[in-house]
């Protein structure tokens, strides 16, 4: 099989690599593989300190973007091993890099998005085309440069008869709305599981809560949900974006320091709650009935948080994979559609969603 993309992404959760093949002939998308690449916990550290004001050095900064680049290479090279694939079947490779910062525009800052993971290094280890960078063509022109992944929602998930809304939730959550009738549009919603996974992290060694089974036998706490949801980003209005810059470990001590002490499962039950009405209050607020909801992302496989999205909201609530994707795949196929997008010298960005002043190719082309 010849004229496939790779797709790399590595998200706010930095929980590891996922890698997908995909062809897209006739314009219709096939998932051909996909490739699971583990982060080393020091370089998931390194990459946690470089979010971190204060300890992120331009040194660590060099050092962890050429690991990175060097991680995704072989997050590349195993899927093509795993399928038998050589160079000159892919096409491109579309990697999404790792996000260390972001800074939203209207916030108050100098608005930028920030990846690692030397797309050079990837091009050189592969013998393959690399699209990256993404993000920055769309800041350019005012826009987030986030959330990207909604103009592939609308390519493979629409439906002229339905209203439909595509939940991601990763470290971030963020939805796309596809109505039967009229424009997409979409934006992050708030944490979806950061939180959650750094609270299990500090408190059961674990890296994430498996199936919300320590949430669900916890108890929310009203008073901290509410503490937590009146953070100001709940307040703006779309386009938004936001990331591990405003919602964090130490924010969430600092909220916990406002009230009584919380039994830690109970916090993790709160959290939980959080991250579901979050996501419930803005589709809720849509203005639009809202026949399905699908859930991608790692939150797909949290059993306890999919039974409080299904009683927060009236449509029908499953993940992806009724829609013939598994959800663990979505966001690395978005980005080989957005390597393809970039060859074709295609728009891939949605200025409904980002706020961009209008459409352009998203992606700087580094080549083998």
């Amino acid at each position: 099989m010849t004229n496939l993309y790779i797709g790399l992404m590595s998200g706010t959760s930095i929980d590891g690599i996922d890698a997908v093949a995909a062809s897209f002939d006739q314009g219709q998308f096939k998932l051909v593989g996909s490739y699971s690449q583990t982060i080393p916990e020091q370089l998931k550290q390194d990459i946690q300190n470089l979010c971190q004001p204060g300890i992120d050095r331009v040194q660590l900064y060099a050092e962890t973007d050429q690991l990175m680049g060097e991680l995704f290479a072989e997050a590349c090279l195993g899927l093509m091993a795993e399928l038998g694939l050589a160079a000159d079947q892919i096409v491109a490779i579309g990697s999404h890099g790792q996000t260390v910062r972001h800074s939203a525009p209207g916030q108050g800052n100098i608005s930028f998005s920030q990846q690692i993971g030397d797309p050079n290094i990837i091009a050189a280890r592969t013998g393959c085309a690399v699209v990256a960078d993404f993000r920055r063509k769309d800041m350019a022109l005012g826009g987030h440069g986030a959330p990207l992944v909604p103009a592939f929602h609308r390519q493979l998930f629409s439906d002229a008869r339905l209203n439909r809304v595509i939940v991601n939730i990763g470290g971030i959550a963020n939805i796309t709305v596809l109505p039967a009738q009229g424009h997409c549009s979409g934006f992050d919603t708030g944490p979806g599981n950061l939180l959650l996974d750094s609270w299990c992290k500090k408190h059961l060694a674990s890296d994430y809560d498996s199936n919300g089974q320590w949430a669900a036998g916890g108890a929310c706490n009203t008073n901290l949900l509410s503490q937590l949801k009146s953070h100001s980003y709940f307040d703006l209005p779309a386009p938004k974006s936001t990331g591990r810059e405003a919602f964090h470990q130490q924010w969430l001590e600092q909220q916990l320091s406002f009230l009584p002490p919380i039994a830690a499962q109970d916090v993790q039950a709160s959290l939980l709650q959080f991250t579901a009405e979050t996501i419930a209050d803005e589709i809720n607020g849509l203005g639009l009935s809202v026949d399905e909801v699908y859930v991608c992302g790692g939150g797909a496989f949290n059993g306890a948080l999919m039974n409080s999205l299904n009683l927060a909201l009236t449509a029908k609530v499953d993940s992806t994979i009724a829609l013939g994707l598994d959800p663990s795949w979505v966001e690395a196929s978005a980005f080989a559609w957005l390597a393809k997008r970039r060859l074709e010298a295609g728009s891939g960005n949605l200025p409904a969603v980002t706020g961009a002043e209008r459409e352009t190719v998203l992606g700087g082309l580094y080549l083998p």
